[in-house]
C-alpha cells in the first residue's frame, strides 16, 4: 500500500512538471541514441567486411610484403610501401616443390588512371595480375576472354575491362577488338568481365585488368609486387601451406631469423580474427566516447532534482508531518530520477534504432549487403544503464529530501 501511494506521488511530481521532464530526459536521450547507433553500425559494418572477406574464398592464403606480428596488420595494410615482394617469388611459391598443395597462385599491383575511348573518359583503377587470378579469384567473364600466361610477361598491351568500365566508356556497344588508352598508351580491349558487385568496399566493377609485366613497367615503372593470393586444395592443408610458402620465401630472401621476415602470411581465417579485434576494439571505444553524454545527463537528472527538491520541501515537511518516513521520502524521488532516465533510454533506443534503420536502407541502396542489427540484449543494456544513472545520479537528491526536517520545511517561504 506504501509502495503504491509513493509511486502514485512520483508520478503525480512528473506530470505537475511535463517539459521540465522531458527536457531532463534529452541528455539520457542522446547518450542512449549515440550508443545504439554506434553498437548497430558497428556490427553491421563488421558484418559486412567479414562477410565479404569469407565470400572470396575460404581457401585462399595472402602474402604481403612487410614483417608484421600474429596480431597485427602488415605495413602495406597501414599505407606503407614495401618492395620485398617479387615476380619470382610468385613464381617460387607456386612450383609444387615448394608447395604441394597449392592450385593456384596470381600476382597482383594496383593504380588509378584515366581511360579514355574517342571523346569519352573514365578515372578507375587498374589491376596488374597474372593470367592464374581466374583460378584464384573465379571471377567470370561476360565477353571475350582473359589474358593468358604468355601475356603475363613481354608488356602485352591487352586488357580485361570491368562490367561498370565497359558501359561508361562504350555505353552498352561491344568493347572487344576496341582500342582505348590508358595513360597514354595504347591498349587493345579482348574481354569484358561478369558484374561482381562490391568486395570488401572495392567496386570490383569499376577496375580493369592488364598483364602484370605491362603495369609494372608501362604503367607504375616498380619492379615489385602489391601483393600475391594463393589457393590451397583443401581448408585442411592451409597451414601446412602457410609454413611452405614462409619457408620458401625464407629461402629466396636469405632469411634464417623468423623475427627477420620482410613478408607477412596470412590465411583468410586469420585475417578475419586480426579484423574481428580490430573492429571490436573500434566499435567499443566509439562507444565509450558516445556513453559520456550518459554522464552529462546523469548530471542533469541530478541538477533538476535538487531544484525539484527545493520547489517541494513544505510538501515534503507536510507528508514528514502526517507520518511519511525517511525511507518512503527517499524511495518516492529515487522512483520519479529512475523514471526520467529510463524514459530518456527508451525514447534514445527508438530514435538510435530508427536511425540505424535509415542507414542501413540507404547502405543496401548503394549495393552494399548491409545487415540491420539492433539486438535484444542491447536494447535491455541500454534499459538497465538507463535507470542505474537514474539511481546513482537520483540518490543524492533522493537522501537530501529524506533528510529535511518536517518542521523547518513547514516554515520554508
Amino acid at each position: 500500500m506504501i509502495l503504491t501511494r509513493t509511486i502514485i506521488y512520483s508520478a503525480r511530481g512528473l506530470l505537475a512538471h511535463k517539459s521540465r521532464a522531458l527536457l531532463t530526459m534529452l541528455g539520457m536521450i542522446i547518450g542512449i541514441a549515440s550508443v545504439i547507433i554506434i553498437m548497430s553500425i558497428g556490427a553491421s559494418a563488421q558484418g559486412l567486411i567479414l562477410n565479404q572477406i569469407k565470400s572470396t574464398g575460404s581457401n585462399l592464403i595472402g602474402v604481403l610484403p612487410g614483417a608484421s606480428d600474429e596480431n597485427g596488420p602488415p605495413a602495406t595494410a597501414l599505407g606503407i610501401t614495401v618492395t620485398t615482394l617479387t615476380y619470382d617469388d610468385a613464381q617460387a611459391i607456386a612450383r609444387k616443390e615448394n608447395a604441394p598443395h597449392l592450385v593456384a597462385v596470381a600476382s597482383y599491383v594496383r593504380g588509378s588512371a584515366t581511360l579514355t575511348w574517342q571523346n569519352r573518359s573514365v578515372d578507375t583503377t587498374f589491376m596488374g595480375t597474372t593470367a592464374s587470378f581466374i583460378d584464384v579469384e573465379s571471377p567470370e567473364v561476360e565477353v571475350g576472354h582473359f589474358f593468358s600466361k604468355d601475356d603475363e610477361r613481354g608488356i602485352s598491351r591487352v586488357v580485361v575491362l570491368g562490367s561498370e568500365v565497359a558501359e561508361n566508356l562504350f555505353s552498352g556497344s561491344n568493347a572487344v577488338g576496341q582500342t582505348i588508352k590508358i595513360k597514354r598508351e595504347s591498349f587493345k580491349v579482348i574481354g569484358v568481365m561478369k558484374e561482381q558487385g562490391t568486395v570488401f568496399f572495392q567496386n570490383q566493377d569499376d577496375q580493369v585488368f592488364v598483364p602484370l609485366e605491362t603495369a609494372q613497367k608501362l604503367l607504375l615503372g616498380i619492379n615489385h609486387l602489391g601483393f600475391i593470393r594463393a589457393k590451397t586444395d583443401s581448408e585442411d592443408t592451409i597451414d601446412q601451406s602457410l609454413e611452405d610458402i614462409r619457408a620458401t620465401l625464407r629461402v629466396r630472401h636469405d632469411i634464417s631469423d623468423p623475427s627477420e621476415d620482410d613478408f607477412s602470411v596470412r590465411s583468410i581465417a586469420q585475417a578475419l580474427d586480426v579484423l574481428t579485434g580490430v573492429t571490436d576494439a573500434m566499435k567499443f571505444f566509439l562507444a565509450s566516447i558516445a556513453a559520456i553524454a550518459l554522464v552529462v545527463g546523469g548530471i542533469g537528472i541530478m541538477n533538476i532534482m535538487l531544484v525539484s527538491v527545493n520547489e517541494r520541501i513544505r510538501e515534503i515537511g507536510l507528508r514528514k508531518a502526517v507520518g511519511a518516513r525517511r525511507q518512503t521520502i527517499l524511495f518516492q524521488f529515487l522512483v520519479e530520477t529512475s523514471v526520467i532516465a529510463l524514459g530518456g533510454g527508451l525514447i534514445g533506443t527508438a530514435i538510435g534504432a530508427g536511425i540505424s534503420g535509415v542507414v542501413a536502407i540507404v547502405a543496401n541502396v548503394l549495393g552494399y549487403s548491409w545487415d540491420f542489427i539492433v539486438t535484444l540484449g542491447s536494447v535491455a543494456l541500454a534499459a538497465g544503464i538507463s535507470i542505474l544513472i537514474g539511481l546513482i545520479f537520483g540518490l543524492y537528491p533522493a537522501y537530501r529530501a529524506s533528510r529535511l526536517d518536517p518542521i523547518e520545511a513547514l516554515r520554508y517561504e
